[in-house]
């Protein structure tokens, strides 16, 4: 982004009014940045902070479905890294609205879309959020590896949990996701240093992983 564009400033400054409390400053100034756009791009950048600022989910449905439209208009470079979190933003406000079928498909859009941002702590914060969503949203099923991970929780085994949640947590459902889990529950069933019943209950998460 230009910083000397007069929208991308006047973001800028309501950001900076976020990060210290001043939420009507904020909204404000991302208001006026709507209002001074003057392309499909600008108005973009402008609906995209606004939707940051609404009082009710549906206010905020309706101004990432607006920066979602003028996105789709400007289709170049510029707007590719708005994709994955414009997707979970709209994903999210069907899912605070009771609408889970209506916000999986973001949620899978936004997944699709994660390549699109460089590699950082934001990109693994989103994707995090986005696995979630897809958690939330997933057809109604027991989840075979809760049980153990809930053990694992209340026994404050944090050498275990360090293993198994960060490829729980960030998994998109995709084949690749699915084999890091199945390798770190290996893993952890390979050093034998849990109780017998969780030693089994690894043994027979591996088995119905192969079997699936």
């Amino acid at each position: 982004m230009n910083p000397e564009n007069t929208v991308v400033r006047l973001c800028t400054q309501g950001m900076t009014a976020e990060g210290e409390g001043r939420d009507a400053d904020a909204e404000a100034l991302f208001r006026q940045a709507w209002d001074a756009a003057t392309d499909d791009y600008e108005a973009c950048v402008a609906a995209h902070y606004l939707a940051r600022r609404q009082p009710t989910p549906e206010d905020t449905l309706h101004w990432n479905r607006v920066c979602l439209a003028r996105a789709d208009r400007v289709g170049d470079e510029r707007v590719r890294a708005f994709y994955p979190s414009l997707h979970g933003a709209i994903a999210r406000a069907h899912l605070e609205l009771g609408r889970p079928d209506e916000a999986r498909p973001h949620f899978e859009a936004a997944a699709a879309r994660l390549a699109d941002l460089p590699p950082g702590a934001y990109a693994d914060w989103l994707r995090l959020r986005i696995a979630r969503g897809l958690r939330a949203t997933a057809p109604e099923a027991a989840d075979p590896l809760r049980p153990l991970l809930e053990r694992l929780c209340s026994r404050r085994d944090l050498e275990s949990l360090g293993v198994l949640l960060p490829p729980y947590l960030a998994s998109l459902d995709r084949p690749e996701d699915e084999e890091r889990l199945t390798l770190a529950l290996r893993m952890l069933h390979a050093e034998r240093r849990l109780p017998a019943a969780d030693q089994s209950a690894l043994g027979e998460l591996i088995g119905l992983r192969a079997g699936a």
